[in-house]
């Protein structure tokens, strides 16, 4: 739409239907037919708008009838392009308003796309604080069980060690008496029987009595109950705790070659160490058992030995290893290739964390019925 900056024409101004209709009305004022036209003719008088000539007006009855036609279009033309300028303003309003509006919307959409994209980052990082957690809460659960593994372990020692120290006692002052009891008592066959029976009877009895003592004491070194957070701590006393602990586990079935070395004491937190060699001991002795319940070739190797300024230990069997496709999930939490029921999933979760709390290394070599090596590596601490 003409916006009038310039100087109009009167086809600009009005239509040809328009100019007909104003000429008829102009002509039924006048007592002579008016032509308004773009062309001068005969003694036709100017039309003008803003002090520009647009047109001339001829014809009417008189000179005066002319020139008041002319003033009257004049006048006329002045409210036509006063409203053309107003639907202009309009028209360019509407149009910049419209094109902000489109702006607008524009920044909303990609406002919307940033708004998105971060709410899946926020959601994202929700998810991994989630898992943090987890784990957290889940390492806070393991702690607090051994904590109470270990004031149970404490509360067995105190309760068990007396009795079964002066049980122990009082059996080998009975063994004792059964000496004596040969030399007073008639020299019969029946006595002789009878005294070798109870000498065998005491024998065996003192047996178990240090078995049990041994138990105990290997729980009071896996819970470590009477030792700080973190201290020096023999590797090699660990273990072998940690391989009696699973060999009465499993009814002393297994084939277990310990192969230990001097080692330097090592700085860590005794009963986590211990609970992790029994979960990677008993993971052995599972891959045996699924391999072939009475297959007497199965064993587990224990070997401990310094490398460098680190304390090297290999827990190996001959069991069935682990399928290649659940061995990029094998530390992760609550993942077992075990029935349901009998295992949490949790076992070489913690032994890596524990491993990686002493900052050291944990790696996993296994293959389908050949077996699995599992490698700890712990700095070695000064004594």
């Amino acid at each position: 739409m003409r916006s009038f900056e310039d100087d109009p024409t009167l086809q600009e101004l009005l239509s040809a239907d328009q100019l007909q209709r104003l000429n008829r009305a102009l002509s039924g004022l006048c007592k002579e037919p008016v032509t308004l036209s773009e062309h001068k003719a005969g003694d036709s008088v100017p039309v003008e708008f803003n002090l520009e000539r647009v047109g001339w007006l001829s014809g009417g009855g008189s000179r005066d009838e002319q020139l008041a036609a002319a003033e009257l279009v004049s006048f006329l033309m002045m409210f036509v392009a006063k409203y053309r300028l107003a639907a202009n303003l309009h028209h360019d309003t509407t149009e910049a308003s419209y094109a902000e509006l489109q702006r607008q919307n524009e920044a909303l959409k990609a406002s919307e796309t940033r708004f998105r994209e971060l709410s899946g980052k926020l959601q994202q990082t929700v998810d991994e604080q989630v898992d943090v957690i987890r784990q957290t809460q889940q390492e806070l659960f393991e702690s607090a069980r051994l904590r109470s593994v270990g004031q149970l372990a404490a509360g067995v020692a105190h309760e068990i060690n007396n009795p079964i120290g002066f049980i122990s006692s009082n059996l080998r002052v009975a063994r004792d008496y059964v000496e004596d009891l040969k030399e007073i008592a008639p020299d019969t066959p029946a006595n002789r029987d009878l005294l070798q029976d109870f000498q065998e009877l005491l024998t065996e009895s003192i047996d178990g009595t240090s078995r049990i003592a041994s138990i105990v004491a290997d729980l009071k070194t896996f819970s470590s109950i009477d030792q700080a957070d973190y201290s020096l701590c023999n590797v090699n006393d660990l273990l072998q705790s940690a391989v009696h602990l699973v060999q009465t586990e499993y009814s002393h079935s297994l084939q277990i070659i310990e192969r230990l070395n001097e080692l330097p004491q090592v700085s860590g937190h005794p009963s986590r160490l211990s609970q992790t060699f029994f979960n990677l001991l008993d993971n052995a002795a599972q891959a045996l058992r699924d391999e072939a319940a009475d297959d007497a070739s199965g064993r587990i190797l224990v070997q401990s030995q310094v490398q460098g300024d680190t304390v090297r230990i290999v827990i190996q069997d001959n069991g069935c290893g682990i399928p290649e496709a659940s061995r990029a999930r094998i530390f992760d939490a609550f993942f077992t290739t075990r029935p349901v029921g009998s295992g949490t999933g949790l076992g070489l979760t913690v032994a890596r964390d524990t491993v990686r709390a002493h900052n050291g290394n944990v790696t996993i070599d296994s293959h389908p019925r050949t077996g699995t090596r599992v490698t700890l590596t712990l700095p070695v601490k000064g004594s």
